[in-house]
C-alpha cells in the first residue's frame, strides 16, 4: 500500500497520478478518515490526561478530608472514562474503515515509466530473433495438439468445463520437461534458491501480496478451511518474510518457485477460448526478488534479462515491452512483459506473453510488514519486492509447437529440453 503519509502530503499528486494510471481510487475518503482519526486521537489524548490529572486530585482532596468534592470528582472521572471508551470505539471503526479503503489505492508509477491510457501506448524496448517464415500453412497449438494425441480437450471440458483439458504422452513429458528446465537454469545459471510452498494460504497472505480485495472475483476459495488458492506463486514466496526484520547483509534474496495456480479468468471472458492460452488451472516457474529500495531497478533488468534468457535458450524469437501507466496494473511501480512470437490461428503470426517482470516497490512490503535494517540498531526500512515469470510452461507449449513444428505435423524438440525427454528429438504421430 501506499506510506499514508505520502498520500496526506501529496494529494493532488496521487489523483493526478491515478488519472495516468486510467483507474481511481477514494483519496478524499481516505483524508478524510485520516483526519477524523487524527481529531479523535488528540480527544482521547486530552481526556486520557484528563483523566489522569483528576484521578491525583481525587487522592489528594481525599488526604485532605474533602470527601464530597472527590466524590463530585470521581463522578467526572466514571464519565471521562466512559467517554474514552465511545471514542476508543468510533476510532476502532474509522481505523478498520481507513485501512480497507487504504488497500484499494495502486501503487504509484516509477521514474521513466511512459504514460499512455492502455496497452497501446506500451513501448518496445527490444527484440530479439526473426519470426519463422513458413513454407507451408502452419496449424494452431489446439490443431497440432489434437492430431498428434497430445492434448485431449474434449476430455478435459467431460471432466471439468470449458477452459480446461488434458496433456497426454509427449505431451505431458514437453510440459514436465520445460517446467524442469525453467527450474534448473534458475537455480544452476541465474543464482535463485528454489522454494516449494503451499498453493493455498490464508487471506492475510493474499492481502499482503495485493491481490486482495482487489481481484476477489478472479480468486478460487475454499470457505470451509478458510484457503485461498494461489493465482501465482508470488503470494507465498512474498509472504515467507511478513512481520519480519531482515538484516542488510541478507539482501539480495533471489527466490524461484515452480507452482500449480488456479485464476477464473473472469476478465478474459470471450478471449483465446480456444486452445490452452487462457485456462483456470495452469503452472508456472515464478522469479521472486526481496531488495534494498536503491537496488530494486537494477533487479528488475535482471529478472527481465533471466526471462529473455530463456527464450533465447529455446530459440523463440521475443520482444521485451515497457508497460505504459494505463497498462501498469495494480502493484507495479514498473513492468515490462515478455512476448513470443508465434504463428497463430491464421499463420499471420502474434505476440503472445510469455512472462511479466515487475518492481512493487515497498507496496506489498507494507502490506506484508516486511523490512530490513541496514546496520544493528538502525531504524528498520521497508524492503522492495520484485516478481517475474520464469516461464509459465502452458504458454511455452504454445510458443514451442507453433514454432517447432513441420510440414507433416510432428513438432521437432528443441535441443535444450532434448535431455529432459529422455533423449526424444521429434513429436510425431502416436
Amino acid at each position: 500500500m501506499l506510506d499514508l503519509n505520502y498520500i496526506r502530503q501529496n494529494p493532488d499528486e496521487v489523483k493526478a497520478r491515478l488519472a495516468d494510471l486510467n483507474t481511481e481510487a477514494p483519496i478524499d475518503e481516505i483524508l478524510q478518515l485520516d483526519q477524523q482519526r487524527r481529531d479523535l486521537l488528540k480527544e482521547v489524548e486530552a481526556l486520557r490526561q484528563e483523566r489522569n490529572s483528576g484521578s491525583k486530585a481525587i487522592g489528594q482532596l481525599m488526604r485532605e478530608g474533602k470527601k464530597a468534592e472527590a466524590e463530585t470528582q470521581k463522578q467526572r472521572m466514571t464519565e471521562v472514562g466512559d467517554k474514552i471508551s465511545e471514542l476508543d470505539e468510533t476510532l476502532r471503526q474509522i481505523e478498520a474503515d481507513l485501512a480497507d479503503k487504504q488497500l484499494w489505492v495502486p501503487n504509484m508509477p516509477g521514474p521513466g515509466v511512459p504514460v499512455g491510457p492502455d496497452e497501446h501506448h506500451n513501448v518496445e524496448v527490444r527484440r530479439w530473433g526473426q519470426p519463422r517464415q513458413f513454407d507451408f500453412t502452419p496449424q494452431p497449438h489446439w490443431d497440432l495438439g489434437e492430431a498428434l494425441g497430445i492434448i485431449d480437450f474434449e476430455r478435459g471440458v467431460k471432466m471439468s468445463g470449458t477452459r480446461f483439458y488434458v496433456y497426454k504422452g509427449a505431451g505431458a513429458l514437453l510440459h514436465r520437461a520445460l517446467a524442469n528446465w525453467f527450474v534448473d537454469v534458475g537455480v544452476n545459471d541465474h543464482g535463485y534458491t528454489l522454494i516449494y510452498p503451499p498453493f493455498m494460504v490464508r487471506e492475510q497472505a493474499m492481502v499482503g501480496a495485493a491481490h486482495l480485495p482487489k481481484f476477489r472475483d478472479n480468486m478460487y476459495y475454499d470457505a470451509e478451511e478458510d484457503y485461498w488458492f494461489i493465482g501465482t506463486a508470488e503470494v507465498p514466496l512474498t509472504n515467507i518474510f511478513a512481520d519480519e526484520i531482515l538484516d542488510a547483509e541478507q539482501l539480495p534474496l533471489k527466490y524461484i518457485a515452480h507452482t500449480p495456480c488456479f485464476r477464473r479468468e473472469k476478465m478474459s471472458a470471450g478471449r483465446d477460448v480456444r486452445g490452452i492460452k487462457r485456462v483456470h488451472q495452469f503452472e508456472k516457474v515464478e522469479m521472486y526478488h526481496y531488495t534494498t529500495p536503491e537496488t530494486s531497478y537494477d533487479a528488475l533488468e535482471e529478472i527481465v534479462a533471466n526471462a529473455e534468457d530463456l527464450c533465447r535458450r529455446l530459440g523463440l524469437p521475443h520482444r521485451v515491452l515497457q508497460m505504459c501507466t494505463g497498462d501498469l496494473g495494480f502493484a507495479a511501480a514498473k513492468k515490462y512483459d515478455v512476448e513470443a512470437w508465434v504463428p497463430g490461428p491464421d499463420g499471420q503470426g502474434e505476440w503472445m506473453e510469455i512472462s511479466s517482470c515487475s518492481n512493487v516497490t515497498d507496496f506489498q512490503a507494507r502490506r506484508a510488514n516486511i523490512r530490513f535494517r541496514r546496520e544493528k540498531g538502525a531504524k528498520p526500512e521497508y524492503i522492495h519486492t520484485l516478481n517475474g515469470s520464469g516461464l509459465p510452461p502452458g504458454r511455452l507449449m504454445i510458443a514451442v509447437m507453433e514454432n517447432y513444428q513441420q510440414a507433416d505435423g510432428s513438432i521437432v524438440i528443441p535441443e535444450v529440453l532434448r535431455p529432459y525427454m529422455g533423449g526424444r528429438q521429434v513429436i510425431g504421430p502416436a
